[in-house]
């Protein structure tokens, strides 16, 4: 079975919350996945399949924890080729660059040419103030796309 990378990238311990529902629901559905929350690039380059569930800081940032990660990512721009992955973005459409922490990832991964699995989802703090069950439910519905690996 493929192993799936939780990629975590938290400001206020909101979206690592969440990851952790994630990772909890996966694991006792019997499902090998790892969160990560402070990730190097090997985490991402070693896992099966990818889900990067971030929320977003100051003009459209990724958290601090998880930006390093990424700028590594961009500089050492391992492929992908074909990795399933799939980003949950948790921000607040209130603000200009809503969840712009998850539309960089989005767009990275994608340059990696890794495989986008479903659309990125979009978590509104607006509508939504306790987005485990949303997140769950969504990757419950795209499970089988990323553990195809």
């Amino acid at each position: 079975m493929a192993k799936l990378g939780i990629f975590c990238g938290s400001v206020y311990g909101n979206a690592q919350h969440v990851a952790e529902q994630v990772e909890e629901d996966l694991s006792t559905q019997g499902y090998d996945c790892e969160l990560f929350q402070d990730a190097a690039v090997t985490d991402f380059t070693e896992s099966d399949a990818i889900l990067v569930i971030t929320s977003t800081t100051g003009q459209g940032d990724i958290p601090p924890n998880l930006e390093f990660t990424y700028m590594d990512l961009k500089d050492e721009f391992p492929l992908m080729t074909n990795k399933p992955f799939a980003v949950a973005a948790l921000g607040d459409s209130s603000y200009e660059n809503f969840c712009g922490g998850g539309r960089h990832f989005q767009e990275l991964l994608t340059e990696l040419q890794g495989n986008a699995v479903a659309d990125m989802l979009e978590v509104d703090a607006i509508e939504t103030l306790e987005p485990e069950q949303d997140v769950v439910d969504w990757v419950n519905g795209i499970k089988d796309k990323l553990f195809a690996g």
